[in-house]
């Protein structure tokens, strides 16, 4: 890519700089039906998605930011960047590993988010690999980064099919007994950014599970795993988001709307199965998710609080949607969970994807 504007308006001159001793950039992928994808490797942000509506007209529909300024100091750090060493909580900041406790910062209350302020989302990874379709970077975490255990090597990649889906695959490997738990945290809005940008809750979502985690009021998994049947949580047919969200229900009450993590129905372990879709009726865009992980964190961007965006964007609450595919949060302090221990000579990997389409 040239010193040039992509399709949605951002500047690759306004994402190169060194950082640490480390070069950031604008990276762009695209394919032959015009869908254009702008991420950098800066948390390995995805910047900007853009796809047609029903009438050809093609509009952004990724919460983004339009400078490595505006990345750096966002309001919302993780908004659409990829997750680790932990995605989603762990209690307290605190797990066990081998006889031995660590400590995480507390950076959301008292429990530990998204890797801590300084987790994957805020380094800079390295390019190892670009065509016109693919991007593939790697990042080190060492020993004892934001308080994990052991040095992890992580290699993620973003595709870009003819198909109009992104493909992400993780790999990691790590020199001593650790936890991993690797997601990416784009925020959807298909009827595309604006100022402000419009509601996600006329949305229409699919979740393949028939069961999820319940919270505490701290987002933390109490520990059970119960069936969503008779309550808003179902989704296992097509519901409106605005449907149920302001539903006098606990749980809907905990979060200020959506904000939990399904148990995707598997016929084994790793497989690639189906995990949700998402159509916004308006511009008639749809979104299917496909993951091998076993949960999938279903967010309904409650704490957006109108932030500014891209390019004379805002993002007020509940203008986006996440589908996190990822291990169950707090799975370090629930042995009953599957496992997040990667173990040196093994190799963790994940495949995400997220398509993009038209309602017919």
């Amino acid at each position: 890519m040239s010193n040039s504007t992509t399709l949605s308006g951002l500047k690759r001159e306004d994402f190169k700089r060194v950082v640490n001793g480390k070069e950031t950039d604008l990276y762009v992928l695209a394919n032959s039906n015009g869908i254009e994808l702008a991420v950098t490797n800066f948390g390995c942000a995805i910047l900007s998605w853009m796809a047609p509506d029903r009438n050809g007209k093609m509009a952004n529909i990724i919460q983004g930011h339009d400078s490595l300024d505006h990345l750096m100091n966002s309001e919302v750090s993780v908004l659409s960047t990829t997750i680790g060493r932990y995605g989603n909580r762990i209690a307290n900041g605190r797990f066990t590993l081998d006889g031995r406790t660590y400590t995480l910062e507390q950076n959301n209350g008292k429990n530990s988010l998204h890797g801590g302020s300084g987790g994957f989302h805020k380094r800079i990874w390295d390019l190892v690999k670009q065509t016109h379709d693919t991007l593939v970077f790697h990042y080190e975490s060492h020993d004892g980064e934001e308080g994990f255990p052991g040095c992890l090597h992580i290699e993620m990649s973003y595709a870009l099919t003819e198909g109009n889906a992104l493909s992400i695959q993780y790999q990691a490997t790590t020199d001593k007994r650790t936890i991993v738990n690797l997601t990416n945290h784009a925020f959807f809005s298909l009827s595309g950014i604006g100022n402000p940008t419009p509601s996600a809750e006329n949305n229409i979502v699919t979740i393949n599970a028939d069961y999820y985690l319940p919270t505490d009021n701290t987002s933390i998994p109490t520990g059970e795993i119960l069936k969503v049947t008779g309550t808003p949580m179902d989704f296992r047919t097509p519901h409106v988001i605005s449907e149920r969200i302001n539903d006098p229900f606990e749980q809907l009450i905990f979060g200020k709307g959506y904000d939990h993590c399904y148990v995707l129905n598997k016929v084994e372990a790793g497989e690639m199965s189906f995990a949700a879709s998402c159509t916004d009726p308006q511009s008639g865009r749809t979104l299917e998710v496909f993951t091998t992980e076993p949960g999938l964190q279903f967010y309904t961007a409650n704490w957006n609080n109108g932030m500014t965006g891209a390019l004379g964007s805002t993002y007020p609450d509940r203008s986006a949607v996440c589908f996190e595919a990822q291990h169950f949060p707090d799975t370090p302090n629930r042995s009953y969970f599957p496992t997040v221990v990667l173990n040196p000579g093994e190799q963790y990997a994940q495949t995400t994807i997220y398509k993009i389409g038209i309602q017919k």
